[in-house]
Protein backbone atom coordinates (compact mmCIF):
# COMPACT_ATOMS: atom_id res chain seq x y z
CA UNK A 1 0.00 0.00 0.00
CA UNK A 2 2.93 2.36 0.95
CA UNK A 3 4.43 1.97 -2.86
CA UNK A 4 0.66 2.58 -4.27
CA UNK A 5 0.41 5.63 -2.05
CA UNK A 6 3.84 6.53 -2.82
CA UNK A 7 3.36 6.15 -6.83
CA UNK A 8 0.53 7.79 -6.69
CA UNK A 9 1.98 10.96 -4.99
CA UNK A 10 5.24 10.84 -7.11
CA UNK A 11 2.41 11.35 -10.46
CA UNK A 12 0.95 14.23 -9.07
CA UNK A 13 3.89 15.65 -8.03
CA UNK A 14 5.41 14.98 -11.86
CA UNK A 15 1.88 16.37 -13.20
CA UNK A 16 1.80 19.44 -11.09
CA UNK A 17 5.48 20.65 -11.35
CA UNK A 18 5.68 20.26 -15.23
CA UNK A 19 8.17 17.64 -15.78
CA UNK A 20 9.55 17.90 -19.21
CA UNK A 21 9.58 13.77 -19.48
CA UNK A 22 6.56 12.58 -18.49
CA UNK A 23 4.55 14.84 -20.52
CA UNK A 24 6.84 13.98 -23.66
CA UNK A 25 6.26 10.49 -23.03
CA UNK A 26 2.56 11.45 -22.66
CA UNK A 27 2.19 13.27 -25.93
CA UNK A 28 4.20 11.24 -28.06
CA UNK A 29 1.79 8.26 -26.59
CA UNK A 30 -0.91 10.26 -27.95
CA UNK A 31 0.62 11.00 -31.49
CA UNK A 32 1.55 7.85 -32.21
CA UNK A 33 -1.20 5.83 -30.66
CA UNK A 34 -3.96 8.17 -32.30
CA UNK A 35 -2.08 8.33 -35.62
CA UNK A 36 -1.87 4.17 -35.70
CA UNK A 37 -6.14 4.18 -34.88
CA UNK A 38 -6.66 6.71 -37.04
CA UNK A 39 -4.97 4.85 -39.83
CA UNK A 40 -5.95 1.52 -38.66
CA UNK A 41 -9.94 2.22 -38.71
CA UNK A 42 -9.27 3.96 -42.02
CA UNK A 43 -7.86 0.78 -43.87
CA UNK A 44 -9.69 -1.92 -41.41
CA UNK A 45 -13.18 -0.96 -41.37
CA UNK A 46 -12.99 -0.02 -45.34
CA UNK A 47 -11.83 -3.90 -45.50
CA UNK A 48 -14.35 -4.86 -43.37
CA UNK A 49 -17.01 -3.22 -45.45
CA UNK A 50 -15.47 -4.71 -48.52
CA UNK A 51 -15.54 -8.54 -46.92
CA UNK A 52 -18.97 -8.23 -45.55
CA UNK A 53 -20.75 -6.46 -48.63
CA UNK A 54 -19.17 -6.99 -51.62
CA UNK A 55 -19.03 -11.24 -53.21
CA UNK A 56 -15.68 -12.10 -54.19
CA UNK A 57 -14.23 -15.56 -54.89
CA UNK A 58 -12.19 -16.17 -51.51
CA UNK A 59 -14.22 -13.80 -49.43
CA UNK A 60 -14.24 -16.57 -46.62
CA UNK A 61 -10.54 -17.48 -46.67
CA UNK A 62 -10.17 -13.55 -46.09
CA UNK A 63 -12.76 -13.39 -43.43
CA UNK A 64 -11.09 -16.21 -41.44
CA UNK A 65 -7.84 -14.51 -41.65
CA UNK A 66 -8.86 -11.73 -40.65
CA UNK A 67 -10.26 -13.30 -37.49
CA UNK A 68 -7.35 -15.48 -37.03
CA UNK A 69 -5.77 -11.71 -36.76
CA UNK A 70 -7.69 -10.89 -34.22
CA UNK A 71 -5.46 -13.13 -31.85
CA UNK A 72 -1.83 -11.85 -33.53
CA UNK A 73 0.76 -12.00 -31.06
CA UNK A 74 2.06 -8.37 -30.99
CA UNK A 75 5.97 -9.84 -31.10
CA UNK A 76 4.51 -11.41 -34.36
CA UNK A 77 3.58 -8.15 -35.78
CA UNK A 78 6.93 -6.55 -34.41
CA UNK A 79 8.84 -9.40 -35.68
CA UNK A 80 7.62 -9.23 -39.15
CA UNK A 81 7.82 -5.08 -39.44
CA UNK A 82 11.60 -5.97 -38.14
CA UNK A 83 12.55 -7.75 -40.80
CA UNK A 84 10.87 -5.64 -43.57
CA UNK A 85 12.63 -2.44 -42.10
CA UNK A 86 15.88 -3.42 -40.95
CA UNK A 87 18.87 -1.97 -42.12
CA UNK A 88 19.24 -5.43 -44.32
CA UNK A 89 16.05 -6.41 -44.87
CA UNK A 90 13.56 -5.57 -48.34
CA UNK A 91 12.86 -2.13 -46.59
CA UNK A 92 16.08 -0.67 -45.09
CA UNK A 93 17.08 1.69 -47.26
CA UNK A 94 13.98 3.77 -46.06
CA UNK A 95 15.49 3.97 -42.46
CA UNK A 96 12.48 3.64 -40.78
CA UNK A 97 13.67 1.30 -38.35
CA UNK A 98 13.95 2.91 -34.81
CA UNK A 99 11.38 5.58 -35.83
CA UNK A 100 8.19 6.34 -34.73
CA UNK A 101 7.03 5.57 -38.42
CA UNK A 102 7.76 1.91 -37.58
CA UNK A 103 6.14 1.42 -34.10
CA UNK A 104 2.74 2.74 -36.18
CA UNK A 105 3.21 0.70 -39.14
CA UNK A 106 3.80 -2.42 -36.15
CA UNK A 107 1.04 -1.09 -34.44
CA UNK A 108 -1.31 -1.06 -37.42
CA UNK A 109 -0.13 -4.33 -38.35
CA UNK A 110 -1.98 -5.46 -34.81
CA UNK A 111 -5.06 -3.27 -35.68
CA UNK A 112 -6.08 -3.28 -39.07
CA UNK A 113 -7.13 -7.47 -38.59
CA UNK A 114 -9.08 -6.75 -35.57
CA UNK A 115 -11.22 -3.52 -36.79
CA UNK A 116 -11.69 -5.77 -40.06
CA UNK A 117 -12.96 -8.58 -38.38
CA UNK A 118 -15.24 -6.46 -36.44
CA UNK A 119 -16.51 -4.09 -38.93
CA UNK A 120 -17.22 -6.87 -40.92
CA UNK A 121 -19.16 -8.46 -38.48
CA UNK A 122 -21.17 -5.48 -37.65
CA UNK A 123 -22.09 -5.05 -41.33
CA UNK A 124 -22.62 -9.03 -41.64
CA UNK A 125 -25.35 -8.82 -38.62
CA UNK A 126 -27.47 -6.07 -40.86
CA UNK A 127 -30.64 -7.31 -41.94
CA UNK A 128 -31.11 -8.73 -45.61
CA UNK A 129 -34.00 -7.07 -46.24
CA UNK A 130 -32.25 -3.31 -45.62
CA UNK A 131 -29.80 -4.15 -48.21
CA UNK A 132 -32.93 -4.45 -50.53
CA UNK A 133 -34.40 -1.47 -49.56
CA UNK A 134 -31.46 0.51 -49.94
CA UNK A 135 -31.39 -1.04 -53.87
CA UNK A 136 -35.12 -0.09 -54.24
CA UNK A 137 -34.84 3.42 -53.47
CA UNK A 138 -32.01 3.53 -56.32
CA UNK A 139 -29.18 4.72 -54.07
CA UNK A 140 -25.80 5.35 -55.17
CA UNK A 141 -22.73 3.99 -53.73
CA UNK A 142 -21.77 6.88 -51.83
CA UNK A 143 -25.23 7.28 -50.03
CA UNK A 144 -25.25 3.10 -49.89
CA UNK A 145 -22.35 3.35 -47.82
CA UNK A 146 -23.10 6.24 -45.87
CA UNK A 147 -26.30 4.26 -44.93
CA UNK A 148 -24.80 1.13 -43.81
CA UNK A 149 -22.55 2.54 -42.12
CA UNK A 150 -25.08 4.50 -40.10
CA UNK A 151 -27.14 1.85 -39.54
CA UNK A 152 -23.70 -0.16 -38.22
CA UNK A 153 -22.51 2.57 -36.52
CA UNK A 154 -22.15 0.69 -33.02
CA UNK A 155 -20.31 -1.98 -34.70
CA UNK A 156 -17.88 0.95 -36.15
CA UNK A 157 -17.64 2.35 -32.62
CA UNK A 158 -16.82 -0.96 -31.04
CA UNK A 159 -14.05 -1.62 -33.71
CA UNK A 160 -12.37 2.00 -33.50
CA UNK A 161 -12.56 0.77 -29.02
CA UNK A 162 -11.12 -2.16 -29.55
CA UNK A 163 -8.64 -0.69 -32.32
CA UNK A 164 -7.05 2.06 -30.22
CA UNK A 165 -7.16 -0.27 -27.09
CA UNK A 166 -4.54 -2.58 -28.99
CA UNK A 167 -2.61 -0.06 -29.88
CA UNK A 168 -2.49 1.69 -26.74
CA UNK A 169 -1.57 -1.59 -24.56
CA UNK A 170 0.70 -2.79 -27.11
CA UNK A 171 4.49 -2.95 -25.95
CA UNK A 172 6.36 -6.04 -27.29
CA UNK A 173 6.36 -4.95 -30.99
CA UNK A 174 7.11 -1.01 -29.98
CA UNK A 175 10.35 -2.12 -28.24
CA UNK A 176 11.61 -4.15 -31.25
CA UNK A 177 10.56 -1.84 -34.00
CA UNK A 178 11.12 1.33 -31.72
CA UNK A 179 14.03 0.65 -29.51
CA UNK A 180 12.55 2.68 -26.53
CA UNK A 181 14.70 5.73 -27.46
CA UNK A 182 14.39 8.39 -24.87
CA UNK A 183 13.09 11.41 -26.36
CA UNK A 184 12.31 9.68 -29.60
CA UNK A 185 10.62 6.47 -29.49
CA UNK A 186 9.60 5.70 -25.79
CA UNK A 187 6.17 5.89 -25.17
CA UNK A 188 4.33 5.12 -21.90
CA UNK A 189 4.25 0.76 -22.22
CA UNK A 190 7.83 0.93 -23.26
CA UNK A 191 9.03 3.17 -20.65
CA UNK A 192 7.24 1.31 -17.60
CA UNK A 193 8.68 -1.51 -18.74
CA UNK A 194 12.47 -0.15 -18.52
CA UNK A 195 11.60 1.56 -15.30
CA UNK A 196 10.15 -2.07 -13.80
CA UNK A 197 13.92 -3.44 -15.12
CA UNK A 198 15.86 -0.83 -13.39
CA UNK A 199 13.76 -1.04 -10.03
CA UNK A 200 11.95 2.47 -10.11
CA UNK A 201 8.64 1.01 -9.33
CA UNK A 202 7.77 4.76 -7.75
CA UNK A 203 7.57 6.39 -10.94
CA UNK A 204 6.84 3.13 -12.99
CA UNK A 205 3.51 3.04 -11.05
CA UNK A 206 2.59 6.65 -11.51
CA UNK A 207 3.44 6.35 -15.82
CA UNK A 208 0.79 3.60 -15.26
CA UNK A 209 -1.17 5.80 -13.72
CA UNK A 210 -0.95 7.81 -16.53
CA UNK A 211 -1.63 5.60 -18.89
CA UNK A 212 -4.66 4.26 -17.33
CA UNK A 213 -6.08 7.49 -16.79
CA UNK A 214 -5.43 8.07 -20.45
CA UNK A 215 -7.50 5.43 -21.68
CA UNK A 216 -10.52 5.74 -19.35
CA UNK A 217 -10.38 9.27 -20.80
CA UNK A 218 -10.65 8.21 -24.10
CA UNK A 219 -13.03 5.70 -23.51
CA UNK A 220 -15.53 7.73 -21.72
CA UNK A 221 -15.63 9.62 -24.74
CA UNK A 222 -16.17 7.06 -26.93
CA UNK A 223 -18.61 5.24 -25.12
CA UNK A 224 -20.30 8.76 -25.11
CA UNK A 225 -20.70 9.03 -28.66
CA UNK A 226 -21.50 4.88 -28.74
CA UNK A 227 -24.63 6.34 -26.14
CA UNK A 228 -25.91 8.86 -28.09
CA UNK A 229 -25.65 6.91 -30.86
CA UNK A 230 -27.99 3.79 -29.47
CA UNK A 231 -30.58 6.53 -28.56
CA UNK A 232 -30.80 7.54 -32.04
CA UNK A 233 -31.87 3.83 -32.81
Amino acid sequence: MDLIRDAIRETFLLLSQGDSEIWSITLRTLIICGCSTIISFGLGASAGFCLAVLPFRGRAVLVTFANTGMGMPPVIAGLLVAILLWRSGPFGGLNLIYTPIAMIISQCVIAIPLVAAITAGAFMSLPESLFLQIRSLGAGRKETLFLLAYEARLGLMVAMMAGFGAVISEVGAAMMVGGNLAGDTRVLTTATVLLVSKGEFGRALAYGIVLLAMVFVVAVILTSVQNLARKRI
